[in-house]
């Protein structure tokens, strides 16, 4: 484990009150600009590990860094963490309660005790990012769930987390939706956020991932996406099926269409560029 990483919780456990251990001795460490997908069976202290890391749970053992300096669960610390790490959760009519779109992504920054001034910019610089701009004066009980998706997760970039931690962002989403979200996280990724997401697609967590970490009984094995998420034994552990690009790959190499050190295809369209055109006599 690096101690130079951006956010890591060091040998934490977690229990919640008269229940069973759901977290114990657990390392796991976010790396800035690294993309990192967290996958696992239900059960497996997924929810709980990222609320951990955002501060809305505090380890009963061990600890949580931020940069290697330990977090101060005081109303200082726990500032600075969420100007660090924001999560945004599965359902978002959990997260969202105010009037309107605006006024929803407008709590956080307010409560920072920013001026006037930068809560509005910082309001439509998050509008701006999640492609929802003409709906700031919209009713949130008027949006469609996708629009509910991406004000939730607007609120978080309001903050200008150096951190986005997404529970199961695409959950729900018709493809297309799904894509236009992708494609939202990628130019967030791309203007310096650090994103991670949980997921239980191990097709998409190839496709998006630089990362991948896989939550089993016996802790967080944290490695490159593509190698990772070709361990059977690992995702076996995890509750999850082997990746179609994966098993694609090796079905390539096997007869001899793809070379050893080739990277092998995350997407169909991938998978179709590798394959040679039909010839016509």
């Amino acid at each position: 484990m690096s101690e130079t990483a951006l956010v890591a919780l060091r040998d934490a456990s977690f229990a919640y009150e008269d229940g069973p251990t759901v977290l114990s001795g657990l390392d796991f460490e976010i790396r800035e600009g690294r993309a990192l997908a967290l996958l696992g069976r239900n059960g497996s202290g997924k929810t709980t590990l990222m609320r951990l890391l955002s501060g809305g749970l505090r380890p009963d053992t061990g600890r949580l860094t931020v940069q290697g300096q330990p977090v101060a669960y005081d109303r200082k610390g726990l500032t600075r963490l969420r100007t660090t790490v924001q999560l945004v959760v599965q359902d978002p009519d959990d997260q969202l309660f105010a009037a309107s779109v605006a006024q929803d992504v407008s709590f956080g920054p307010l409560n920072l005790g920013l001026s006037d001034a930068e809560v509005r910019a910082r309001v439509e610089e998050a509008l701006a990012a999640l492609d929802i701009t003409t709906l700031a004066d919209r009713p949130t009980h008027l949006l469609s769930y996708g629009q509910r998706k991406r004000t939730a997760i607007a609120g978080a970039v309001a903050m200008r987390p150096r951190v986005l931690v997404l529970d199961e962002p695409t959950a729900g989403l018709d493809p297309d939706g799904q894509e236009r979200l992708l494609g939202t996280l990628d130019a967030l990724r791309a203007s310096g956020t650090t994103v991670v997401m949980a997921t239980h697609d191990v097709d998409l967590a190839l496709r998006w991932a630089d990362d991948a970490a896989l939550l089993t009984p016996s802790g967080a094995h944290t490695g490159p996406a593509a190698p990772t998420l070709a361990r059977t034994d690992l995702l076996h552990q995890a509750g999850l099926r082997l990746p179609w690009g994966i098993a694609t790959t090796q079905l390539l190499r096997a007869q001899g269409l793809l070379d050893d050190t080739a990277p092998g295809p995350r997407t169909a369209e991938e998978l179709i560029a590798l394959c040679p055109a039909p010839t016509t006599d």
